[in-house]
């Protein structure tokens, strides 16, 4: 043990905080090390399937599209056709996780997020409507729509 002229027992608290420190940090640091420092690449065909699901994307109650049956397809937001022409990935990916943070009076729900969620199903409870990878998967799509 260093001596730093301290007495035995504070020396001997203070190692035994900084080893306490050193551990916490290393979890920290482990914990960080998991997450990735860029989403994972989106996939164009998946995004395809969850903008026309009616269970998992639910895009197209408002939204129309350039494909599938315009006779069950929303009109009460701007039509997908043209999106990958007139936004960018991060345009894009901002408008699906959070459309609030661009235009405070949207109606369309933040995808990534559970805040304001009402009325949620309990096997849904604090989950948001889609997963970073699921965002990715239709920022993917909406890129190939460029007329």
């Amino acid at each position: 043990m260093v001596n730093l002229g301290l007495r035995a027992s504070v020396a001997m608290r203070v190692s035994a905080l900084a080893a306490a420190l050193l551990l916490q940090i290393g979890d920290a640091i482990a914990d960080i090390s998991q997450v990735p420092s860029t989403p994972p690449p989106g996939d164009a065909a998946r995004g395809e399937s969850i903008v026309f699901s009616r269970q998992v994307g639910l895009c197209l109650l408002c939204h129309s599209a350039p494909a599938g049956d315009p006779r069950v397809q929303g009109n009460m937001a701007p039509s997908l056709a043209g999106a990958g022409a007139r936004w960018s990935a991060v345009q894009l990916r901002q408008r699906i996780a959070n459309a609030r943070s661009i235009n405070p009076e949207s109606i369309m729900p933040s995808y990534a997020s559970t805040d304001g969620l009402n009325r949620v199903a309990p096997a849904w409870v604090g989950q948001p409507i889609l997963t970073t990878q699921q965002i990715e998967d239709v920022v993917a799509y909406l890129q190939t729509l460029r007329e």
